[in-house]
């Protein structure tokens, strides 16, 4: 295991764990929302098994730098991408994995660099676009019930709008609580001020995904209450070359809740690649 870093836009510091074996097909793990490269627990050390495991800390989430700007700013997202590539030399042959908000995040690249680099990308629990009536965008119930509670300042405040999210990272069951304490600390950890810069952006890469010319697979739980399924279909059906495995009554976080199913369909989908 390596941590490393790299200058993405502006001049911002972005830190990147690498697992796996340097041969490895590069997969590029970009979490959501307030969480930083330690909420893929376990199903990032299945992967690195076999593949080249890039899990990243987005601009101002866990030890990357907080620039205060750009988190509106699509080519700030993908530049931050770009530049973590770079650093490893990759050029092709990469699989973008984003969790929750982290599909934005790759589609941002997708949008701004195009598929060189990129040979396919994988969206769990995510959506590609963000915004009031962007379509494919739309946050769902467990989100709207806690904004605006998770952008306070007020320690208190914040903690109790969190908790609005119950078990929808992990999944039911008590084995689960280490992996939401994980997640949970992870999110509090994110200075209120990023919390909320990145919910105020409109961006719809519609355009994007119907130009994609790399295979996409979908993994969505049909109970999602944070990213809705529809997203997730939403996606599906407007790439080209896309596919989707719908997890009956699955919330937001598929690698915890069943990780074994969420290594394998990833794996699955990796491999069959040319």
């Amino acid at each position: 295991m390596a941590i490393r870093d790299a200058v993405g836009a502006e001049g911002t510091r972005i830190v990147y764990r690498v697992t796996g074996p340097e041969t490895g097909r590069p997969l590029v793990l970009l979490h959501g929302w307030a969480g930083n490269l330690r909420c893929w627990g376990g199903a990032a050390d299945d992967l690195a098994e076999r593949y080249r495991v890039i899990a990243v800390d987005l601009r101002g989430h866990g030890y990357s730098d907080d620039p205060g700007t750009g988190y509106d700013d699509p080519k700030a997202w993908a530049g931050d991408v770009a530049a973590v590539l770079a650093a490893e030399g990759i050029e092709s042959g990469a699989v973008l994995l984003g969790w929750s908000y982290g599909g934005i995040v790759a589609t941002d690249y997708l949008a701004t660099y195009g598929t060189g680099a990129v040979a396919a990308a994988i969206y769990s629990g995510a959506p590609a676009s963000i915004g009031p009536d962007v379509p494919g965008g739309a946050p769902g119930p467990a989100m709207v019930k806690a904004i605006p509670g998770v952008f306070d300042a007020a320690a208190g405040r914040a903690v109790r709008a969190f908790a609005v999210f119950g078990n929808a990272n992990t999944g039911p069951g008590e084995d689960k609580g280490p992996d939401a304490q994980r997640l949970f600390g992870g999110s509090l950890a994110t200075a209120p001020s990023v919390r909320k810069a990145l919910f105020y952006r409109t961006i719809d890469n519609t355009e994007t995904l119907r130009a994609l010319d790399i295979p996409v697979l979908v993994l969505h739980g049909t109970e999602d209450p944070v990213v809705p399924v529809e997203n997730g279909r939403y996606i599906v059906e407007t790439a080209p070359d896309a596919r989707g495995s719908y997890w009956e009554g699955a919330q937001h976080g598929l690698f915890i809740e069943d990780r074994a199913r969420f290594v394998a369909e990833v794996s699955a989908f990796v491999d069959a690649l040319d």
